[in-house]
């Protein structure tokens, strides 16, 4: 299980494409079946973070 936090704004389009590449190249190095690989997105909202300091909807 491959769980992943971002920020909230990306298209389903990016996620898709995340969730595929995350899940083959796994199962390539882990030598399994893609079906094996399980990925989840919690999406974040920018007010809800920060970085040094700095609130997220605050960064430019």
């Amino acid at each position: 299980m491959i769980q992943i936090t971002i920020s909230q704004g990306r298209t389903v389009e990016q996620k898709r494409e995340l969730i595929k590449v995350l899940t083959m190249e796994t199962a390539r190095i882990m030598k399994t079946r893609d079906e094996k690989v399980r990925v989840l997105i919690y999406e974040v909202s920018k007010e809800n973070w920060g970085n040094g300091g700095i609130i997220g909807v605050d960064m430019v």
